[in-house]
């Protein structure tokens, strides 16, 4: 019997809504990136790895075959956002911003994009969440306009 297969490691990046620090708490950041990874699993993206600061994700995965990279987004912001509330009734107000960035990363490049990740917190000490964005889109030689990528 045929077999469909795939192997698209795809490196997922969104924020907060307005950047706002939801995530200073290094346990619950710890934990929502943990649970990210779950959801992800669960959507037949297995996780390679998940990290981020206190304003934004960072996640590593590899394409499912059930599901299209914007459902994929969808349901893991979905799924988080109630998680977090009921984890953290102080967190009410908590929404990750309607965008979202996904660039494709080759095989060889899991282990680059995996250090890049897991070096996240140093690697803002010196440039923003939107320096950082707009290197990611210079760098796949996307277009945007500043009036509508910052939500």
């Amino acid at each position: 019997m045929p077999q469909s297969f795939s192997c698209a490691p795809l490196h997922v990046i969104f924020s907060t809504k307005k950047r706002e620090p939801f995530l200073s708490d290094p346990q619950l950041r710890k934990e929502m990136h943990a649970f990210l990874g779950e959801v992800s699993n669960k959507l037949a993206c297995p996780s390679v790895i998940v990290g981020g600061t206190q304003d934004h994700i960072h996640l590593l995965g590899r394409w499912g075959k059930s599901i299209t990279p914007a459902d994929w987004v969808k349901e893991l912001k979905r799924v988080s956002s109630i998680w977090i509330k009921a984890r953290e009734p102080r967190l009410g107000s908590f929404y990750w911003q309607a965008g979202y960035g996904i660039f494709a990363t080759s095989f060889s490049g899991i282990q680059s994009t995996r250090d890049y990740i897991t070096g996240q917190q140093e690697h803002h000490r010196k440039n923003s969440f939107q320096d950082e964005d707009r290197s990611f889109l210079r760098k796949h030689g996307l277009e945007w306009d500043e009036r509508y990528i910052w939500d």
